[in-house]
């Protein structure tokens, strides 16, 4: 029943980690990193430097709040100081409401800052197709929205030294549109060409513009994977805004048992030095982060160590102080959550509360629905490589009869460790859920698959999911307790994705609630640790 079987509907109205040197899973030698420099989702990075301080974007897509803004002192330790907004609201589907918005959304953010003001630019990839442009003094916010323009896909900032201010964007040719010079939308009469046309050997993929001006110079870093190649990073090189611009290969590199590496960055560092820093697909855990060396050959930024592959090891000046958070451990005592938890789409602010039983966080079912995938209020946090686990604790004796409540390997392909309650009493479940998107990213079907039922009769459980990222594995193992001591393993070991087709996004440890008959049902969220292995 519920989640566990085949289910066809039709369109249905979130310990600390360790203080590591890096986020890639190990410690490193002192004035050393690891890469991946954060081995975790963070997916179409851009970096900037203020001062001595750097800040970081990236895409979570349909996740709210949404575009975590990070901040770090050395490039190699980030913590998310804040979002640029809490939610969108262009269409219901955000609410998960006449369909879902999964892989959608906020999408290859740009960011970049002009006299004491940030400013970033993202186009949602939905309807309707038009970029947002958000400006704030503090990176750690508040924003606002300065404008609604033009849609600009894959886009990139430039803010040039005479008070000009440009996007580059597109896949395929690159296209250069010259903005206003207060960024509130497109400038009539201004630049609006093709400045990039990629060559007869891009055959693929081309897109992913990041570009910076340097010594008067302009880059522009550009994503290529061409036909019978491994996906490679471009830098197009130019004198002059609107070109002509000569292209590079400054990086194509397997590394770590993946075949390639490319989209990303360039950004110089308080030493004078250049880096870039660039994601690399790895399977279940979504695009982890490089940090790669540059060195400017006769004016090309070329990545990577001397044969111009992706190091494992980089020497660099880090912060003493530096800890690196991207998953974390929250007990919900002091009546606010980790910023680091994100919900699925839009919340139901109606139904959480951290008051209502203060040192809890409580999720109410919001509406009735069918399943995981249309269910409001599931909180997430990303996993990390090279594995780990994370435990949550929480109290059912609010939950109705119909009510579905557990912890997840979310994901278009999840792997579900749940509560089940009847009319007969509750029960533990394990299984998979795997989801079907029609039109409008309506929820069409859910393919569920239940591999062990165990009766429950207390009100408290713990659930755990173990990861194990090291190449070709991406498994989840599922096991619950009833006084977090000992544990007992159910149903199989999960296969989890980089979900393409779908969410667009790593597997992430996410908590529910759901009703499947009526509403007003509950679960209490006593705690959720976190526990990252070192490699």
């Amino acid at each position: 029943m519920k989640i566990f079987k085949t289910l066809t509907c039709v369109s249905l109205s979130v310990v600390v980690a360790s203080a590591l040197l890096s986020c890639g899973g190990t410690r490193a030698e002192a004035g050393q990193f690891h890469n991946p420099v954060i081995w975790a989702d963070v997916p179409d990075p851009d970096v900037i430097r203020v001062g001595d301080d750097y800040y970081m974007v990236s895409t979570t897509m349909h996740l709210m709040p949404g575009c975590p803004v990070m901040h770090s002192k050395d490039l190699v330790n980030w913590q998310t100081i804040g979002y640029v907004f809490d939610r969108l609201d262009d269409t219901p589907r955000y609410d998960l409401i006449d369909g879902t918005v999964y892989g959608k959304g906020q999408w290859a953010t740009s960011i970049r800052w002009r006299d004491g003001r940030f400013y970033v630019l993202f186009s949602p990839n939905d309807q309707p197709y038009r970029s947002y442009i958000y400006t704030a003094e503090n990176p750690a916010g508040p924003w606002e929205l300065l404008t609604r323009t033009d849609h600009f896909h894959d886009a990139s900032l430039l803010l040039d030294d005479d008070g000009k201010a440009y996007v580059f964007y597109n896949g395929g040719p690159i296209r250069l549109r010259e903005l206003n010079d207060d960024l509130n939308g497109v400038k009539p009469g201004g630049i609006d060409q093709i400045v990039i046309m990629p060559d007869g050997t891009e055959t693929g993929l081309h897109e992913g513009s990041r570009v910076i001006k340097h010594d008067g110079r302009y880059y522009a870093f550009v994503i290529s994977w061409p036909a019978g190649r491994p996906r490679r990073q471009l830098c197009y090189v130019a004198d002059s805004i609107t070109g002509p611009y000569t292209k590079h290969v400054v990086l194509e590199s397997e590394f770590g048992g993946f075949p390639y590496v490319g989209q990303g960055c360039l950004v110089d560092d308080t030493e004078g030095n250049f880096w870039g820093m660039i994601f690399q697909d790895r399977g279940g855990v979504g695009r982890v982060l490089t940090l790669n060396p540059c060195r400017f050959v006769d004016g090309v930024p070329m990545l990577g160590d001397a044969d111009g592959k992706v190091p494992a090891v980089v020497t660099k000046t880090l912060d003493a102080d530096g800890v690196c958070r991207v998953s974390e451990s929250d007990d919900f005592a002091d009546g606010k959550m980790s910023v680091l938890w994100q919900w699925n789409h839009n919340p139901v602010d109606s139904a959480w509360s951290l008051t209502e039983n203060p040192g809890y966080l409580r999720l109410k079912t919001a509406r009735v629905v069918s399943n995981i995938f249309e269910a409001p209020n599931t909180i997430s946090q990303r996993m990390e490589g090279p594995g780990g686990s994370a435990v949550v604790k929480f109290v059912t004796s609010g939950m109705k009869p119909g009510d579905v409540a557990g912890f997840a390997a979310f994901n278009g392909d999840s792997g579900v460790l749940a509560v089940e309650a009847d009319d007969e009493g509750k029960y533990i479940v394990c299984g998979t859920a795997s989801v079907e998107l029609g039109d409008g990213h309506k929820v069409t079907n859910v393919y569920a698959d239940e591999w062990a039922r165990v009766p429950f009769e207390a009100d408290t459980v713990y659930f755990k999911i173990d990861t194990d990222f090291n190449p070709g594995r991406d498994i989840a193992t599922f096991s619950y307790s009833l006084d977090g001591d000992v544990w007992t393993t159910l149903g199989e070991p999960f296969k989890m994705i980089f979900d393409y087709r779908r969410f667009f996004m790593g597997t992430r440890y996410a908590i529910f609630n759901y009703a499947t008959r009526e509403t007003g049902g509950y679960i209490d969220v006593d705690s959720f640790y976190t526990h990252t292995n070192e490699y």
